[in-house]
């Protein structure tokens, strides 16, 4: 099932959060090679963890992570503008209705449907919280990803080639990309938006703002 948490919110689900940042610390430092931070319990987490973002998360059937996505408006601090702001020809990406998605991770032994699963439920969160667009950095590794579940991005700027090569890009989700996305998931549209709605309510003024 998909898990909607804030930053705070991760210490009423202990076994949840920690898998999911040793997955983080085995995808990107162990698989990857990734430059990041992991501690003494084998987590990964960086500074953008400390501000309060909105985790989405497939938890498996024993409560551990299968997947998760992090997300953060844009009109705060953001990777995509403190760090490959290069990479957008200097231009700042900074507006209420576009949010940054970083930390895409999967578990080695997921199911196979996470990842479409994953960009369903941000779908649920773009349509309650009237987001237009995320922006977020890939890896080469990505696009084929992407293109598989239907949710390619438009592409804004990239660096390097083959297998080295990063890129930003800009989602948006139609209503023809979410059914889509759910086919590939093989989760119907109630269930999504159930989950959705177990998290925040059906009024969408109840859906707090993540910290700018």
């Amino acid at each position: 099932m998909i898990r909607y948490l804030y930053g705070d919110q991760l210490a009423q689900h202990a076994k949840l959060r920690d898998t999911m940042f040793r997955d983080r610390a085995d995808q990107f430092r162990t698989r990857l090679g990734w430059e990041v931070e992991v501690d003494n319990d084998g987590f990964e987490h960086d500074q953008y963890d400390a501000l309060g973002p909105l985790y989405v998360i497939w938890e498996k059937p024993d409560g551990t992570h299968g997947g998760s996505m992090r997300l953060l408006p844009t009109v705060g601090q953001t990777m995509v503008n403190d760090h490959f702001i290069h990479l957008t020809d200097g231009v700042r990406i900074e507006s209420p209705i576009i949010w940054e998605c970083t930390r895409f991770c999967l578990a080695r032994d997921t199911a196979a449907n996470t990842a479409a699963a994953l960009m369903l439920a941000g779908g649920e969160v773009m349509t309650g919280f009237g987001v237009e667009h995320y922006v977020g950095v890939f890896d080469a590794r990505m696009v084929r990803i992407y293109r598989m579940i239907g949710a390619s991005p438009d592409i804004l700027g990239s660096q390097g080639t083959s297998r080295e090569k990063i890129s930003v890009g800009l989602w948006e989700f139609t209503e023809d990309a979410r059914a889509k996305v759910a086919a590939r998931a093989g989760i119907p549209l109630a269930q999504s938006r159930s989950w959705f709605d177990a998290a925040f309510g059906t009024d969408q003024t109840t859906c707090r703002d993540v910290a700018a």
